[in-house]
């Protein structure tokens, strides 16, 4: 499997609202795109750094892995996505080798991106996303 690049970077906060300023006013990140999606129950934000990303996660459900990750750890680094060419071929790699999969398929993610969480026990101890990325251009978007 070839992870082509880090696609972005994710922090999961208690408010996406109260986030923003400091990383928009302060260090001058621009928000990309933004969108609920009820099937994973969080709020999402994408901020532009340059030619790179960050992605702002707020659990809308109470009882969701995002929230249960804030209660367990506090707002911060919640996980890494990578950009694959081919992301059902490197699922199938990663279930042949061993990996345990969150995902065992793609779904869709933030801005309509195909996606697949990989375990932390399978990653170094960091939740992984793998992001498809289907044409080039600046985020592989």
């Amino acid at each position: 499997m070839l992870l082509e690049r880090i696609h972005h970077v994710a922090y999961a906060v208690e408010d996406i609202d109260a986030a923003l300023p400091e990383l928009t006013e302060r260090y001058g990140m621009r928000v990309g795109i933004r969108e609920r999606m009820e099937d994973q129950g969080v709020e999402a934000v994408a901020l532009d750094v340059g030619t790179d990303r960050l992605e702002l996660i707020q659990p809308i459900d109470p009882e969701g892995s995002v929230a249960r990750f804030l209660e367990r750890r506090g707002p911060g680094l919640h996980h890494v996505g990578y950009a694959v060419g081919d992301l059902d071929a490197a699922l199938e790699e990663l279930r042949s080798a061993g990996a345990e999969l969150i995902d065992e398929r793609p779904r869709r993610g933030l801005g309509g991106h195909l996606i697949a969480f990989v375990h932390p026990h399978s990653a170094g101890g960091v939740l992984t996303e793998l992001v498809q990325s289907e044409r080039p251009g600046r985020h592989g978007d």
